[in-house]
């Protein structure tokens, strides 16, 4: 939070100052600006199946040339997550967005003018890629730090400006390339993208200030007083039978630890080291990256399960309409039935977003069973016939979807998984483990494709896909609780017997002198 407040310094730039997590003000403004930034990236790269046959036939290339355009933007987009993190904390998340808005704008209106797939490979898939990166996770970071209790529901309803976007840009664009054919329609669509840049002018940075309420607490410093005096009565106890002679043979004894304490007792009495310790403590926080959520085994399946569960994400959305023309439907109705996904996805987020709010839920297992039941909507694709029978699927699949999409990444703040302290950094790894699938994804599909002739084989890759994601989730709990926990016990046990020691404690010379002492004094009170 420092660093953001040091990259505005802008009247107009402010930072939110709250003296907790406000679960409103500003962040409704933020969450509209994420519900236009979803809309404006993950919803154009869901409607780009409407340029996809256009795209065939104008460079006269194969459906798995065709997918490494979304594949290589996807893989970009995921890939450079610990880029967008890195910049984010130093930059302030408003800057890192408008970039994005103007990569993301500027690769969509190039790419309308290509003349080879190879030109939409950069211009679409690495220059909007990374637009889409730094515009898309920054937002959603920011958003989830201006809500608490209401964090799951919030981001999932303004997550559905992705689903609105398919809804309203397939029949849009299919309609546009009927007026002026695809180029101008992509070139239209670039320019639409613009309202990122003005999206991230609304990312306001949030500043939460708890120090007041740590100062306010007497009883501590109380109890801390007491024990002192406790401490300073065992000790003089003690002198008193050696008369400060151990204070020089044994330098680990109790009194030379009571020389150490009152020091930090002073500054508790005067209230001013409270405040400078309060202002050290959020240094850590300020690392550009910290790869450390690496070594959480929860977060390392969580990972494995973004990672599986990535290849059923986008796939089905590009050959939903390859798929329908293939069964004989029309233009319209394969559009219609993209639009009816969309719908579907929204009261999905929804409905995952109020189920996850309620309180006496574990997440985690609600997360679960809806991959498990999007794995079996992926299945379902190739047994249906006809329009009646895809629109079917496609409905079922994305209400699964977007129980699973509009929740996936917000997950990271549960602590389950990493906890929202530690979230920024998660989201860029998360993301960028992701990347992988996000690159094999499509492209596998368009092999399957081209070597069976047959579109179902593209569902199936997915569908095995979601499953292994839907294993990995599983063990994210037993791994935070359960089958680690024990193990990280034994292991702490074996680092405190390895820093306690043997004796140095308790030395020999001090209990001999003692000894000494008391025969001495025996022998006095003899002759007495």
């Amino acid at each position: 939070s420092k660093m953001t407040v040091k990259a505005v310094k802008m009247p107009c730039t402010s930072a939110n100052v709250y003296p907790k997590v406000p679960d409103g003000g500003w962040g409704w403004t933020v969450a509209f600006a994420f519900f236009v930034v979803e809309a404006l990236t993950y919803g154009i790269i869901k409607s780009f199946g409407v340029f996809f046959n256009d795209l065939m036939e104008s460079f006269d290339e194969t459906n798995s040339r065709i997918s490494w355009i979304i594949s290589i933007c996807v893989f970009v987009q995921t890939f450079t997550a610990p880029l967008s993190t890195v910049l984010s904390n130093r930059f302030g998340h408003r800057l890192v967005v408008m970039a994005g808005g103007l990569l993301v704008s500027t690769g969509m209106v190039v790419a309308s003018f290509a003349r080879s797939v190879v030109d939409m490979y950069v211009t679409i898939g690495v220059v909007s890629g990374l637009g889409y990166c730094l515009s898309f996770l920054p937002t959603v970071t920011i958003l989830s730090q201006y809500f608490d209790k209401r964090r799951s529901l919030v981001t999932a309803v303004a997550s559905t400006g992705e689903c609105f976007a398919v809804f309203s840009f397939a029949p849009a664009i299919t309609a546009l390339k009927e007026q002026i054919g695809w180029r101008y329609s992509m070139l239209s669509v670039g320019v639409l993208q613009l309202g990122i840049t003005a999206c991230g002018s609304l990312l306001r940075p949030i500043v939460i200030r708890e120090q007041e309420a740590v100062k306010a607490q007497p009883p501590e410093e109380s109890t801390e007083t007491k024990y002192m005096l406790e401490n300073e009565q065992t000790c003089t106890s003690i002198e008193s039978i050696d008369s400060g002679v151990d204070i020089t043979t044994s330098p680990s004894n109790v009194p030379g630890k009571t020389k150490a304490e009152p020091k930090s007792e002073e500054p508790k009495q005067h209230g001013q080291n409270p405040v400078e310790n309060n202002s050290t403590p959020p240094e850590p926080k300020t690392k550009l990256l910290d790869f450390s959520v690496m070594r959480d085994y929860s977060f390392i399946c969580y990972a494995f399960f973004g990672l599986f569960a990535t290849l059923g994400f986008f796939a089905p959305s590009l050959y939903i309409i390859p798929l329908s023309r293939s069964l004989g439907i029309g233009k319209d109705h394969s559009a219609y039935i993209l639009s009816a996904m969309a719908i579907a996805e929204v009261l999905g987020r929804v409905f995952a977003g109020w189920l996850l709010n309620r309180k006496p839920i574990r997440k985690i297992y609600i997360e679960l069973v809806c991959v498990v039941l999007l794995a079996v909507a992926l299945v379902a694709f190739p047994f249906a016939s006809g329009f009646w029978g895809l629109m079917i699927c496609s409905v079922y699949f994305g209400f699964m979807l977007g129980t699973v999409a509009g929740t996936h990444i917000p997950l990271l703040a549960e602590d389950d998984v990493v906890g929202i302290e530690r979230m920024s950094s998660a989201a860029g790894v998360y993301v960028f483990i992701q990347s992988l699938a996000g690159l094999a994804g499509p492209p596998l599909a368009g092999v399957l494709v081209d070597t069976t002739k047959n579109y179902s084989s593209a569902f199936y890759s997915c569908a095995a896909g979601m499953v292994l994601g839907a294993v990995f989730l599983a063990l994210v709990r037993p791994c935070k609780t359960g089958l680690c926990h024990h193990h990280h016990q034994q292991q702490q046990q074996q680092v405190e017997e390895s820093t306690a020691g043997p004796p140095p404690e308790l030395p020999d010379d001090f209990i001999d002198m003692d000894i000494g002492k008391a025969e001495n004094s025996g022998k006095g009170s003899d002759s007495v």
